[in-house]
């Protein structure tokens, strides 16, 4: 029989003989120096409790032994990533700055080695940065994996094979996750998002497997700095899991940045050619590149750290099964972030470690909380949305939805004769007038839907929208400017004319 989760704040505090208290090194022990692990680490500091954390050695591309203090985010996710897309959509600004006027005479290169130097000495910058975080805070660091021995008790291996051991009154989990590569034949000659924010040289011609965020970034990044990009994905559509009509404006806007999109198609395998890498796709075609990524997914990284030894309960994913306060079955040990697999996105894990931290050590029980986390898709123009989508609002509804849309092409665009409109999305329940969703495809997106964010958290109505005042003029604008609806769905999916 599995054993059932104890309550928020239940603490073993006896040996594993229940002969009386024990006496720990740490109140703390914190595996894993990635956002989460960070957050949870320095707030319980500060609340007074001891506090130790392990990470492995730096190095841009993870391994089972390689990581760094700043975890992927940090250091091979959402920061580097971000540097490349900056530096990617300079390709398309320079097009549409001709029709502003300027004069762009002679050939315009582009040196992805500078680029990648000064991404390098950004992260490792951070890596830094966060260092001396914790070092304020009063943490101790330790450098090495760390492996659960008892439920109490951590070994630390660090660097030349030598095994620290610690006691710990509790220890949190924050490993994070990684890269999954496809199993075919050659699949040892393709590279991960890992390794693509790190290349020594540029490719020219790229093969990206995926239809996630990952995939659709990195082919917007390595086609604005003028690669041939092709992308293959299995659904008919990018971005599974999206609302249904921005994955299309997305793909659109990917084959208009010169992508070439290959919807319901898989690789097969992959052979070393004299040219390169020689693709092999399931509908018999052969195309041969420079480069292959593989961007098909990450999972939960829970191997080797210990946790069936003490009976961490793992789900089929292999991420960590936890309660509403990110504690294992075991009394004694949590997990927070993409190592449980709940919203991997690293600000979720930065609430997850502080909801934790103040409810073991704050004295104030805490749960995160999921409804209407805002998330951005950095493809070019981002994508970004908060709240339900038409599909999710129509299954949980017990009212008619109201949908308002608007598709417009940019100011920017009337200028440049850039072909990318912008598309934006409402989702309101008809009875109680509530804004349910919203998203947005086109520049700026991201920024814009950080503030409607609040809105949709503060439990908005759209007259509430209608009421706001617009500024003018922006594209921004259009989210309080929508006053007819596109369609009403029913609550069995019949959708009705307005």
């Amino acid at each position: 029989m599995p054993r059932t989760f104890p309550q928020p704040g239940e603490q073993a505090l006896h040996d594993d003989n229940g002969e009386g208290p024990v006496e720990y090194d740490y109140d703390l022990f914190v595996i894993g120096a990635g956002s989460g692990g960070v957050r949870a680490s320095r707030t319980a500091a500060g609340f007074g409790a001891k506090v130790a954390i392990c990470e492995l050695p730096y190095h841009p591309i993870s391994s089972e032994s390689a990581g760094g203090i700043g975890g992927t985010c940090v250091l091979r996710g959402c920061v580097p990533k971000k540097i490349l897309v900056y530096g990617s959509a300079f390709g398309g600004e320079f097009q549409d700055a001709r029709e502003f006027g300027w004069n762009i005479n002679g050939d315009i290169t582009f040196d992805w080695k500078r680029l990648i130097a000064n991404k390098t000495k950004e992260i490792i910058r951070l890596n830094g940065v966060y260092k001396r975080l914790l070092a304020g805070s009063k943490v101790d660091m330790y450098e090495g994996g760390g492996k659960i021995v008892d439920p109490h008790t951590v070994d630390v291996e660090q660097t030349g094979g030598e095994v620290k051991r610690f006691t710990a009154k509790k220890i949190l989990v924050a490993t994070g996750g990684r890269a999954v590569p496809l199993n075919i034949p050659g699949k040892e000659l393709a590279i991960t998002s890992d390794e693509g924010l790190s290349l020594e040289e540029f490719p020219k011609r790229v093969v990206i497997a995926g239809g996630g965020y990952i995939a659709v970034e990195f082919a917007g990044i390595y086609s604005g700095m003028g690669a041939k990009v092709d992308l293959f994905y299995r659904k008919p559509l990018p971005l599974t899991g999206f609302d249904e009509e921005m994955r299309e404006v997305v793909a659109r806007n990917l084959e208009n940045r010169g992508i070439k999109c290959h919807p319901e198609t898989n690789l097969t395998k992959l052979e070393k050619v004299a040219g390169g890498i020689k693709v092999t796709v399931d509908n018999g075609e052969e195309h041969e590149v420079d480069a292959v990524m593989f961007a098909t997914g990450r999972k939960p990284s829970t191997k080797n750290i210990g946790l069936e030894d003490v009976g961490v309960e793992l789900d089929k994913t292999g991420a960590i099964k936890v309660n509403e306060y990110s504690q294992t079955n075991v009394p004694s040990i949590w997990a927070i972030g993409d190592v449980t697999n709940r919203i991997n996105l690293t600000p979720v894990a930065l609430m997850e470690g502080t909801c934790f931290a103040k409810t073991e050590f704050g004295g104030k029980p805490m749960k995160p909380d999921y409804e209407n986390v805002a998330s951005a898709v950095f493809c070019q123009p981002p994508l970004s949305v908060v709240g339900l989508t038409e599909d999710k609002a129509v299954k949980q509804a017990k009212n008619d939805i109201l949908v308002f849309t608007s598709s417009f092409n940019p100011m920017k665009n009337t200028i440049s004769g850039r072909v990318e409109k912008t598309f934006m999305k409402l989702i309101v329940d008809a009875v109680t007038d509530k804004v349910l969703g919203a998203g947005m495809v086109g520049p700026d997106a991201a920024e814009i839907m950080q503030g409607v964010a609040i809105a949709l958290k503060c439990g908005a109505t759209k007259a509430q929208f209608d009421a706001t005042v617009g500024i003018h003029p922006t594209a921004a604008e259009e989210l309080v400017t929508m006053r007819t609806a596109t369609r009403r769905v029913t609550p069995k999916g019949e959708v009705l004319k307005v």
